[in-house]
């Protein structure tokens, strides 16, 4: 019996690990094809030594500056909602972190200082001029904040699009298990596998509406961007270091001498079920002398692709 047991054994480990290297050669063909498509959008600078990539557009007088959160592989594609209704009274820049977008991977520290360190130098190389506007999704609050903490001279304000609270990152889970998942499921070919089913993608992208509001075009550029980015090692960093970074950022200080805007989702009226988000986001005005908060009906996380106007009038009347 142990030896039909051991041999079963056996058997399967051979089928998993035959279909994992067909899974991995896969994924390396798709890989390899991909990038010769996926080009950017934006400029690439010299930052830190890396090259860094920084979409604009539009004109005016104040910069909006877009902040993705933790694991958008495409902050290009995921504001896009919102360009048409700001390109004609401010400037956009749509940076992309090292790991996400069209930028490079880097061996670099992802605590918030260096994050930040990096923001503040693409700007400058890239020409762009404060005032600047952050606009931050999740995670993405913490360098708006940082950022704002560390020179107050170049931010006017910030909107937070569903940005957590440094009080709820600072004691909430890690979770470091999702990136590493995401990163198998990419290399295995799993992932590449699972976009040829009809409404994986819509699955992927249901806090974000299903991506109904993106052109064919940029939701080509979003799958290839999750077949060649998601789960990365800057990624798996980041999230690593996210209490350590909410930790610096609640060392800096508050208020900020600037207003900022808090917008809620209220998730299809379940935003109570979720006690420490929506206490934590309860407290995110606190953080300025002007704070207000929002909160988004009929929206869930991604409220610029579920309420773009809202989010667009929001940022002007920052950018006044």
């Amino acid at each position: 019996m142990w030896r039909r047991v051991r041999k079963a054994a056996i058997s399967l480990l051979v089928i998993l690990v035959t279909l994992a290297a067909i899974g991995t050669v896969y994924q390396w063909y798709g890989a390899k094809q991909d990038r010769k498509t996926y080009h950017p959008v934006g400029n690439r600078y010299d930052v830190a030594g890396n090259m860094m990539h920084l979409y604009t557009e539009g004109t005016g007088d104040v910069t909006v500056v877009f902040a993705s959160g933790w694991g958008t592989v495409n902050p290009y594609v995921d504001f896009s909602p919102l360009y048409e209704g700001l390109k004609q009274h401010v400037k956009i820049a749509v940076y992309d972190r090292f790991g996400y977008g069209y930028s490079d991977m880097t061996g670099g520290k992802r605590d918030i200082d260096t994050i930040t360190d990096e923001i503040h130098e693409l700007l400058q190389v890239s020409g762009q001029k404060p005032p600047y506007v952050f606009a931050a999704h999740s995670l993405g609050s913490l360098e708006a904040i940082r950022y704002a903490q560390r020179f107050p001279e170049e931010v006017k304000g910030i909107l937070l699009i569903e940005g957590g609270s440094p009080e709820y990152y600072q004691t909430s889970p890690e979770l470091t298990f999702i990136p590493w998942l995401h990163s198998a499921l990419r290399t295995t070919g799993i992932l590449r596998t699972l976009y040829h089913l009809n409404g994986f993608a819509g699955w992927v992208a249901d806090q974000s509406n299903g991506d109904k509001l993106l052109t064919e075009e940029r939701k080509e550029l979003n799958r290839k961007a999750m077949l060649l980015k998601v789960g990365n090692r800057n990624m798996r960093d980041e999230i690593r270091q996210s209490r350590e970074n909410a930790e610096t950022v609640l060392a800096g200080g508050k208020p900020l001498h600037i207003p900022i805007t808090v917008l809620t989702a209220d998730y299809f009226g379940k935003l109570a079920e979720d006690k420490a988000w929506l206490e934590g986001e309860a407290a995110l005005p606190s953080w300025s002398v002007a704070g207000k908060q929002i909160i988004v009906q009929d929206s869930s996380h991604y409220i610029h692709s579920y309420q773009p106007q809202l989010v667009v009038d929001e940022l002007l009347q920052l950018a006044e």
